[in-house]
C-alpha cells in the first residue's frame, strides 16, 4: 500500500498520515546499521511514508547527516522535520542544558541545512522549552527564518499550554510534538483541547510506547548497554510485570484481527484524531524495513467502537505503571 496524506495544523502543511522517526538509526536503540537505515529511508519513500523526523542532537549531528546522504537527489520527495534547542559542544550534548537564544537558533539552522544537504527545513521544532529565553523570542526568530525561506513551518516539542499560546500569538505554530499513545495519555486534559482550539496539529513520538505496545519486549536489564530502555522506569521491576498485563488487550485485539499489536496501537492513534477534531500524525521510529512496512500497514486498519472502548479502558490514565521518564529527563518537559 501507499500512504495517503493529511493536513497537519491549519497553516498549509500536508504530510503522510504516518511518519518515520529517525532517531533510532543513530542512537538509543542499539548499534547503528547505516546500510539498513538508508534502505529503510528509501523504502519509506516508496511506501509514501515521507514525513521524516530528526534533530540536531540525535547523534549529535549524525542523524541529520545520515538523512542528507540518504536523500541525495530525492529531497523534493520528502517532508523533513528537525529540532534545535540543546547545547552541543565539540560534537557532544552538554547534559540537559538548553539554548534557544535567537543567535543560537540561527546557527543551529545553518548547521542542520548543511548536514541535511538542503536549502530549507519543512518543519522546525524547538526541542524543549528553554526557561532562560522567552518563547516570544523563539517564535520571532523562527518567524524570521520562515520569512527568509530557510524554514517553512514552526513547531514546538513537549511544550506546555501557556508557552504554546504565547508562541502562537507571535507566529502561528503548525505542530506540537509530544509523547502520546495508548501508553501515555498526559495530553488529554489540557494540551489536546488547546491544539484543537488553535488549529495546531499533534505529532506523537513513541506512539508504540518505546516498543512496549509491539508485544516484543524484555525487562530493562535484558537490553544491552546504551539502549534507552535500560533506564526506562516502565521496563523495570514490578512496573514491567504490571505493564505486560495492562498491554494484554492490545495483543488480544491484534490476535483476533490477525495483525500485529503495534499496528493496533497505531490504528488507535489515527482514529483518535477524529474524536478530538485534531490532526494527529504519529512518527513511529524504526531502522529496519520490516518494521517500517508493518507500521505503514496500520493505516489500513479500521477499529470499531467496541475495540476503541476496550483499548481506552485497558490503558486509561493511571493503569500504566511507572513514570515515562526518569527524574532528570522529566524535568525538561514543560508540564
Amino acid at each position: 500500500m501507499t500512504l495517503s496524506t493529511r493536513k497537519l495544523g491549519s497553516q498549509g502543511l500536508q504530510v503522510s498520515v504516518i511518519g518515520l522517526g529517525c532517531m533510532g538509526m543513530s542512537q538509543s536503540y542499539g548499534p547503528a546499521d547505516e546500510a539498513e537505515s538508508i534502505a529503510t529511508l528509501h523504502r519509506a519513500i516508496e511506501l509514501g511514508c515521507t514525513f521524516l523526523d530528526t534533530a540536531e542532537v540525535y547523534g549529535p549531528h549524525t542523524n541529520e547527516a545520515l538523512l542528507g546522504r540518504a536523500l541525495k537527489g530525492r529531497r523534493d520527495e520528502v517532508t523533513i522535520a528537525t529540532k534545535f534547542g540543546f547545547r552541543i559542544e565539540n560534537g557532544k550534548q552538554i547534559g540537559t542544558d538548553r539554548d534557544s537564544r535567537p543567535e543560537h537558533i540561527r546557527e543551529a539552522v545553518e548547521g542542520s541545512l548543511s548536514r541535511l544537504a538542503t536549502d530549507h527545513i519543512d518543519l522546525l521544532y524547538q526541542h524543549r522549552i528553554d526557561p532562560a529565553v522567552p518563547i516570544e523570542d523563539v517564535a520571532g526568530a523562527v518567524g524570521e527564518l520562515i520569512a527568509q525561506g530557510k524554514v517553512r513551518f514552526l513547531g514546538l516539542s513537549e511544550a506546555g499550554a501557556a508557552n504554546i499560546r504565547r508562541a502562537h500569538a507571535v507566529h502561528p505554530v503548525t505542530a506540537v510534538q509530544s509523547e502520546y499513545s495508548l501508553w501515555e495519555r498526559n495530553l488529554e486534559p489540557e494540551i489536546i483541547p488547546l491544539l484543537s482550539e488553535l488549529g495546531i496539529g499533534l505529532v506523537p513520538f513513541s506512539p508504540l510506547g518505546r516498543g512496549f505496545l509491539t508485544g516484543d519486549v524484555k525487562r530493562a536489564e535484558d537490553y544491552p548497554e546504551g539502549d534507552f530502555r535500560r533506564g526506562d522506569p516502565r521496563y523495570q521491576g514490578a512496573n514491567y510485570d504490571a505493564n505486560v498485563q495492562a498491554a494484554g488487550v492490545v495483543r488480544d485485539i491484534a490476535t483476533a484481527r490477525g495483525v500485529k499489536p503495534g499496528q493496533i496501537a497505531l490504528a488507535w492513534l489515527l482514529h483518535k484524531g477524529g474524536d478530538f477534531g485534531l490532526d494527529i500524525v504519529p512518527i513511529p521510529g524504526t531502522k529496519r524495513r520490516k518494521y517500517l512496512e508493518e507500521n505503514v500497514a496500520a493505516a489500513a486498519i479500521k477499529l470499531d467502537a467496541a475495540e476503541m472502548a476496550a483499548l481506552d479502558d485497558a490503558l486509561a490514565p493511571g493503569k500504566v505503571s511507572g513514570d515515562r521518564y526518569n527524574e532528570r529527563v522529566m524535568a525538561m518537559v514543560d508540564r
